[in-house]
């Protein structure tokens, strides 16, 4: 007989009661068939325990910015607010050879279980529970139920992995839209069928991580819709690098003959005509045609004099007659230069100028070779002087590149080059995609600074963002030709809540031409050496990240009911497709940075392993582990254990950049971590006149140690964001109206390091030091460290990579004599580094002429040998064998 409710399926077994107790929490009773076939009753309690922080108002709105940029009303701003970072702490699980692991399951017996309009109160024991009763015998893989990020409560969907396709269309039978606690279930199977052939691509993946086994249809899946593109732009185009010069001929060009050629894309449109000062913008003088695709072009003869029609610098926009018969202006897509109207003319928008020097910069350097390790310098060209103003690209060449060098790094990311109409979104808002910022400069002085750095030996990337636009229409993208979906999604799809933009439609061909020829345009012109791509969270997947949390289980990124944009993963695959040939066919290397706070797994796999193919992702939860110690624990309750995992968690074979604190940890409402340590106290106690307060002396001291452990253990590279190498203080915030437009946080305070009678020096010379140290020894980009002491009552830390041995003590008072430290290798050390040094800030207790360490046999620590060491009181310090520094030329 047929049944409306699931339970009835089971006659003896009643459906499961929930009683809701007066203290809150709820009891559970359900009843289930032990091993002999009795039936027996189980009673669960359950506790919904719900975390909440009080944050700076400040904070709070900065979340729903517009990627740091939305005006809000003023607010007082100031060192002792109690705020926290905005961004998502993400627990990365290691994928493979967990404890107790099950031997992997070929993919085609390993059916995913989908089940939605699940009960809060229905936790992850309890559903496998009922799945098993429903099972048949068939035992159940594995019960994930996600919940929401930012509450940690359950979402009503759950991800249940059987063994068999069997057990999964029995449970499947069962539940589907069956009531189960006042709630209609509704459940999904993965499609078996016969087994898709696997690329052997694609399984390489698992000989490093096994726990992709059961996916590697779905990898296989998705790299296709890649791969097919490549087919398609091949047999279309002559292949992605060709197709990527689309930007030599979208947009204005001056031809052999000085005639001038306008391309535009606008699908929508009727008619079209480019108007500017050329030709006085009147509106019927140049007229385009229309092709079956949807572009327009006009050619425009040279004057008799034989010079360009359009004059170098002069404005230009193009004229769009709508289906309704409307007009608008907008700025050409793929414009060059684009300005800001000076203020007396009252207009914010800002114009399209023609760029066609006749001294254009020729590059006089090549690129530099790939460093063994990357050491990142991230900057900011606006806010990189100490004086209260926008600083341009010429200063940054002539007094910012020698610092960088100086330091020791190797490699430098410019933020905020798109240009961005809006200066206070940081560069996050995006208008004029071809275009650099003019804030700054003209093109042919960024050109400038590029040569000087690739001169100096140093690699720039820049901070692309492809992952959406500002909503701007008339300097913008956006209803460029009318339409909202011209490059974008259309409707709700199209809209990023949160940052209050546009969301491209990565699916789209023009879109694809349009971003592609974007990377190959900054490779060809301004010869940049890669990208850091941003927000690559919002586009794969389509909640983009927004009250969604990551638990790690592989379910969430890789099944096929897994909301993921595999259109805009197709991109990310495209992009570095172009970045792989285009450095073959250059002799360089580009280099690739995903900024994503979901772990997804394979993302810097290469894209010949079935990977996404970046070359590095941001470990995007070390900062937050640093800014949560310093303002949530005292120096005696630090977690040693906690900190060592959160710097050694990252997915194997899948390179990280560290960082204590990027741009994102300095903004207002938050603090930048030397100000975290030392707070209002670098107003009065940095110099060296003063007395050496416990505050300036902690912050000094723990400053160096939290780099340095960052450095040696978070990541294959590390980055910096400038002024954070010598303590910058405060915090950073754009003119607005909010704050009286004032320049006074958007600066980095350079003036501070050449003052020989404060203590930034010392943090400076630590930091240029470690870079240093790392070079001639290196560490970075090697094979994972070895942790083998976390004492948490001693606070000692000590682990080994690269044969180098690096021994921190947190302890605020305990110092160590013989401190006993387990080391693999035997021989003879010294000390190559040491935080203690005076030139450090330090207090000279260690001596290091005398401070030669012998190995002993006996092992400790699971390691072979061992040393004996002297650790002062939060001081760290680096050991290498004699024989590594004989040849290091020391």
């Amino acid at each position: 007989m047929s049944t409306n409710n699931w339970a009835d399926a089971g006659a003896a077994l009643p459906e499961p009661e929930v009683i809701d107790n007066n203290d809150g929490t709820k009891t559970v009773i359900s009843y289930k068939y032990n091993d002999q076939k009795k039936k027996v009753k189980v009673t669960q309690r359950i506790k919904f325990v719900k975390t909440t922080e009080t944050i700076n108002t400040a904070v709070a709105r900065r979340m729903k910015w517009a990627k740091f940029g939305l005006e809000k009303e003023n607010e007082n701003k100031g060192p002792d607010f109690t705020t926290t970072t905005v961004t998502e702490a993400v627990k990365y699980v290691l994928p493979h050879m967990r404890a107790g692991a099950k031997p992997i399951v070929p993919a085609s017996e390993v059916p995913a279980l989908r089940v939605t309009n699940l009960n809060a109160a229905i936790d992850r024991d309890m559903l496998r529970m009922i799945v098993s009763k429903y099972a048949e015998g068939e035992p159940v893989e594995r019960v994930s139920i996600l919940r929401n990020r930012d509450t940690g409560e359950p979402i009503g969907v759950a991800f249940v992995n059987m063994t068999t396709m069997r057990g999964a269309e029995l449970v499947k039978d069962a539940l589907d839209g069956k009531g189960l606690m006042n709630m209609i279930i509704s459940t999904q199977v993965q499609a078996q069928g016969q087994a898709r052939k696997v690329p052997d691509s694609v399984k390489e993946l698992t000989s490093i991580d096994p726990w992709l086994e059961p996916f590697t249809e779905e990898l296989a899946y998705r790299r296709s819709v890649a791969d097919k593109w490549l087919d398609t732009l091949t047999s279309n185009e002559g292949g992605i690098l060709k197709f990527a010069d689309s930007y030599k001929y979208m947009g204005i060009h001056v031809n052999k003959d000085n005639s001038i050629t306008y391309n535009e894309y606008a699908p929508n449109a009727t008619a079209a005509c480019l108007i500017g000062d050329f030709n006085n913008w009147e509106h019927d003088v140049t007229p385009m045609v229309k092709d079956s695709m949807g572009h327009f072009t006009v050619t425009i003869p040279p004057h008799k004099d034989g010079k360009p029609a359009i004059e170098h610098n002069s404005r230009v926009k193009i004229l769009l007659t709508l289906p309704s018969g409307e007009k608008v202006a907008r700025l050409p897509a793929y414009i060059h230069r684009a300005t800001q109207p000076p203020k007396e003319y009252n207009n914010p928008s800002y114009e399209a100028r023609f760029w066609n020097p006749t001294d254009k910069y020729i590059f006089q350097h090549k690129r530099p070779k790939l460093p063994k390790s990357l050491k990142i310098y991230e900057a900011h060209v606006g806010i990189s002087t100490p004086d209260p103003k926008i600083g341009t690209y010429n200063e940054f060449t002539d007094n910012v590149l020698p610092v960088i060098k100086d330091l020791g790094y190797n490699t430098i990311q410019l933020m905020s080059i798109m240009e961005h109409a809006y200066y206070a979104s940081f560069g996050y808002q995006i208008t004029s995609f071809f275009a650099v910022s003019s804030r700054f400069g003209t093109p042919e002085d960024l050109k400038r600074l590029i040569d000087t750095a690739h001169g100096l030996g140093l690699r720039v990337l820049l901070d692309v963002v492809h992952s959406h636009a500002s909503k701007n229409v008339e300097d913008g993208l956006n209803m460029f030709d009318g339409t909202d979906y011209c490059y974008f999604h259309s409707g709700g799809k199209g809209q990023h809540d949160q940052w209050d933009s546009r969301l491209f439609n990565y699916g789209n061909y023009e879109t694809l031409r349009f971003l592609l020829s974007n990377l190959k345009y900054f490779l060809d012109e301004f010869s940049f050496d890669g990208f850091r791509f941003d927000g690559i969270t919002s586009m794969l997947y389509t909640h983009h990240g927004i009250g969604s949390g990551f638990s790690g289980d592989y379910n969430e990124y890789l099944s096929p009911f897994a909301p993921v944009d595999k259109e805009a993963l197709a991109y990310m695959m495209l992009a570095n497709d172009l970045c792989v040939q285009y450095s073959k066919t250059n002799d360089c290397t580009i280099t690739t940075i995903a900024e994503d706070v979901s772990g997804y797994p394979t993302l810097c796999r290469p894209r010949s392993h079935g990977g996404v193919g970046f070359d590095y992702r941001l470990a995007m939860s070390i900062p937050d582990m640093w800014i949560k110690i310093l303002k949530h624990k005292s120096d005696e309750d630090w977690d040693m254990g906690g900190i060592t995992h959160t710097l050694a968690n990252r997915r194997y074979g899948e390179k990280c950049v560290a960082y204590c604190e990027s741009h994102d940890q300095a903004l207002v409402g938050d603090k930048t971590l030397a100000f975290w340590l030392m707070d209002a106290e670098m107003y009065t106690n940095m110099s060296v006149l003063s007395p050496l307060t416990p505050v300036i002396e902690r912050g000094i001291q723990l400053h160096k140690m939290i780099r340095l452990i960052t450095n040696a253990l978070g990541g294959e590279a590390y980055l910096n964001f400038e002024g954070n190498e010598f303590g910058h203080p405060e915090w950073l915030d754009f003119p607005r109206e909010g704050n009286a437009e004032s320049y006074h946080y958007a600066r980095r305070q350079f003036n501070l390091i050449k003052d020989d009678l404060l203590r930034y020096k010392f943090l400076y010379a630590f930091d240029k030091a470690m870079n240093e140290t790392e070079t001639k020894f290196t560490w970075l980009n090697t094979q994972p460290a070895y942790v083998s002491l976390k004492h948490e009552g001693d606070k000692v830390i000590a682990f080994e990579r690269a044969n180098k041995v690096f021994i921190f003590n947190f302890h605020p008072t305990n110092s160590y004599v013989s401190y006993r430290i387990g080391v693999d290798v035997p021989g003879t050390y010294r000390i190559i580094l040491n935080t203690n040094r005076v030139e450090y800030g330090g207090h000279n207790l260690i001596d290091e002429g005398k401070s030669v360490f012998f190995t002993n046999p006996l092992a400790w620590n699971n390691r072979s040998n061992h040393i004996e060491v002297y650790l002062p009181a939060r001081t760290a310090i680096v050991l290498a064998s004699e024989s590594e520094i004989e040849q290091s030329g020391n």
